[in-house]
């Protein structure tokens, strides 16, 4: 299953590069959750799965909102501000640093961050640094996208975090329906506010059918699982196999630089990130 997630949550930045030339990122993603709302909803009344209890309603909702709506709007928006795929999966995938850093500051004297987990910071936060800089110039990294693409990293980062601690066990279909919903009471009402329209053809429609089959009712759900079955750290550290595995595809699908540099620095923050969330043994 983690490896699974882990190639299904890695054609996520790159459908969002093969769709926002043609969709308004929150048009594009409000029309995803009503579609998966439907998917979920036809499932679990085929399968007769219970609703989840009402006092995890809210809850679910809230990592609803964190994990779609901020994370997934985030990015989809850096990316259609011309951020490349592979950049930003990148920035998101320093998401195991903040989950440890979180835990170590907030689980007691024996969660501290190490001396060896600083070292991985500044590992991750030098290859970070190789990927980004060259792009700085060319105008691929602006103060928006990258404001946007932070802001997605802490929404995702937030949401692992509440999902772990608040949310109770219960059956994947109904509990993202619930989160699927909350995500798309915010996302529409700011969807209307964008001037661009959605133009149908078939990048578009292919983006549309892999996001909602594959990386809501496939990836998303396989994420719900892994949190509900593993620590907040051990399921965050797949996330730094994804910006390499991005980073490829959108170098083979769509001509994106995928230099020496960039493939050290990358080098660089998968170790990092690894000497950060690995076991201290």
């Amino acid at each position: 299953m983690p490896w699974v997630f882990v190639l299904i949550w890695s054609t996520g930045f790159v459908v969002a590069r093969l769709a926002m030339p043609h969709s308004p990122p929150l048009g594009f993603l409000s029309v995803r959750y009503a579609l998966s709302v439907l998917c979920f909803a036809a499932w679990i009344a085929l399968a007769r799965v219970p609703l989840p209890p009402r006092a995890q309603w809210a809850h679910l909702a809230a990592s609803g909102v964190l994990m779609h709506a901020g994370y997934l709007g985030g990015v989809w928006s850096a990316v259609k501000s011309g951020m490349g795929a592979g950049t930003v999966a990148l920035l998101v995938g320093l998401q195991p640093v903040l989950t440890a850093l979180w835990l170590s500051a907030t689980s007691g004297t024996q969660s501290r961050v190490t001396a060896r987990q600083w070292f991985g910071l500044l590992f991750g936060l030098v290859g970070l640094a190789l990927v980004v800089w060259r792009k700085l110039g060319i105008g691929e990294v602006t103060n928006v996208n990258l404001a946007l693409a932070v802001g997605a990293l802490l929404s995702i980062t937030a949401g692992t975090l509440y999902q772990k601690r608040f949310v109770r066990v219960a059956d994947v279909r109904a509990a993202s329906t619930v989160q699927l919903l909350a995500a798309f009471v915010v996302t529409a009402p700011l969807a209307l506010l964008e001037t661009e329209s959605m133009q149908w053809q078939s990048d578009l429609a292919i983006a549309m059918a892999w996001s909602v089959l594959a990386l809501t009712l496939g990836g998303s759900s396989l994420l719900y699982l892994l949190i509900q079955r593993g620590a907040a750290t051990q399921v965050t550290s797949l996330l730094y196999l994804v910006p390499p595995c991005t980073a490829l595809m959108a170098w083979l699908l769509f001509g994106e630089a995928f230099t020496a540099l960039m493939l050290m620095g990358m080098l660089l923050t998968v170790i990092g990130v690894a000497l950060v969330v690995r076991d201290g043994r």
